[in-house]
C-alpha cells in the first residue's frame, strides 16, 4: 500500500513540474529576478497640475522691448548670451534657412553673423552656451532638432567654441567648423524644439514640442562626434507645444516657454535637472506681446532674461526683443 502511495505521488510530481516548463524545455525565469532580463521603466512622469502654479515675482512683469536693426530675419527661433563677448546674443533662423548664427546685443544691432561652414540648416530650432571639452572654453550648441513631420531618423548638434568678438560689427563673419554630435530617439522620430545644456555636468537636454505633453531627454557628456549617440528618456510633462528652454549660467534656474506661458525653477543644492522639472514650477512674466514667441535665454549677468519671436506669418510684426529685469 505504501510503495502505490509512493509511486503515485511520484507520478504527479513529474506532471506538476513538466506543467512549469516552458514549451521550448527552459525553465520559467518570469519570478526570477536577474539582472539585465528583466526591462525596468524609468521614465518618470510629472504630475504637477499647471492651471495651478504660483507666478513668481523674481522678475519685472512689463519688459523692455527693443527692436532689432535687422528685420530680415523672419523665423527667429533661438537666442543665447554669450559668456565669452559680454553684452552679446546669439540668434537663429530656423528650417532651411541659412547656416549662420546671428550677433547683437541688448540694443539690438546688427554686429554680423558666424558661418558654419558646410552645415546645412535642416530646422535649427534652439541654441546653448556654456561649457564643453576643453574647460578653458566656453563653447555654442545648436539644435538642429526640429521635425515637425516626425520623419527623420536621427538630429543633430554642432558644438564650437565661442569666438572672440571684440570688434564685432555689421560687417562681422566668423566662419567656423563645427563638431557634429549626432543623436538618435530610443523610439523614433520626434519633433523639438527646446534645447539646454547643464553647465554643471554638460550633459545636453532635449524637450520636445507635442500636444499637452513633452517628453525629456538627455545625452550624457562626453557626447561622441563619430557615432550616433542614443538619447535617454527621463520623463514626459504637461506642457503643451513648448518651443525654447534654457539654464542658467550658473546652472541654479531654468525657463521654459511655448507661445503663451512662459514656466521657471529654482534649482536646489546638488539637484539634478530632472529633479527640479518635476517638482512644480512657477509661472513666470510674459506680456504676450510676441505673435509667435519661438525663444528664450538668461541674461549672462543674471539679471533677467529674453524672449524672441518669429514674425515670418505676421506683416505687421517687428523684430525685437523683450527682457524682462530681475527685481
Amino acid at each position: 500500500m505504501h510503495l502505490k502511495l509512493f509511486f503515485c505521488l511520484l507520478f504527479v510530481s513529474i506532471i506538476v513540474l513538466n506543467c512549469n516548463k516552458l514549451p521550448d524545455g527552459k525553465d520559467d525565469l518570469a519570478n526570477t529576478p536577474i539582472s539585465g532580463l528583466q526591462p525596468v521603466d524609468s521614465v518618470k512622469k510629472a504630475i504637477y497640475d499647471l492651471t495651478l502654479v504660483e507666478k513668481t515675482a523674481i522678475f519685472g512683469s512689463i519688459p523692455v522691448v527693443t527692436n532689432l536693426v535687422r528685420q530680415d530675419l523672419l523665423e527667429l527661433s533661438g537666442l543665447e548670451c554669450s559668456r565669452t563677448n559680454p553684452g552679446l546674443l546669439y540668434t537663429h533662423e530656423d528650417s532651411g534657412n541659412r547656416n549662420e548664427i546671428y550677433i547683437t546685443n541688448s540694443k539690438g544691432d546688427d554686429l554680423g553673423k558666424i558661418t558654419l561652414d558646410g552645415i546645412f540648416n535642416r530646422d535649427w530650432e534652439d541654441l546653448a552656451c556654456g561649457p564643453g571639452p576643453e574647460n578653458s572654453k566656453s563653447y555654442l550648441y545648436i539644435g538642429d532638432i526640429g521635425d515637425n513631420d516626425w520623419i527623420y531618423p536621427g538630429i543633430v548638434i554642432y558644438r564650437f567654441p565661442e569666438p572672440v568678438l571684440t570688434a564685432a560689427g555689421p560687417q562681422t563673419n566668423v566662419h567656423v567648423v563645427p563638431d557634429v554630435l549626432k543623436f538618435s530617439y530610443p523610439k523614433g522620430a520626434v519633433n523639438a524644439e527646446s534645447l539646454m545644456l547643464d553647465p554643471l555636468t554638460k550633459d545636453l537636454y532635449i524637450m520636445t514640442k507635442e500636444v499637452g505633453q513633452s517628453n525629456l531627454f538627455v545625452a550624457r557628456y562626453p557626447q561622441s562626434t563619430t557615432l550616433t549617440t542614443k538619447l535617454i528618456h527621463l520623463a514626459s510633462f504637461p506642457f503643451d507645444h513648448l518651443t525654447s528652454a534654457d539654464i542658467s549660467v550658473d546652472g541654479s534656474e531654468i525657463l521654459l516657454r511655448n507661445n503663451n506661458q512662459i514656466w521657471y525653477w529654482k534649482r536646489l543644492s546638488n539637484e539634478t535637472v530632472l529633479s527640479a522639472l518635476l517638482r512644480t514650477p512657477m509661472e513666470a512674466p510674459y506680456f504676450r506681446n510676441e505673435r509667435q514667441g519661438e525663444a528664450i535665454c538668461f541674461a549672462a549677468d543674471g539679471t533677467g532674461y529674453y524672449t524672441v519671436s518669429e514674425i515670418q506669418k505676421y506683416p505687421e510684426a517687428i523684430d525685437a526683443l523683450s527682457f524682462y529685469k530681475r527685481n
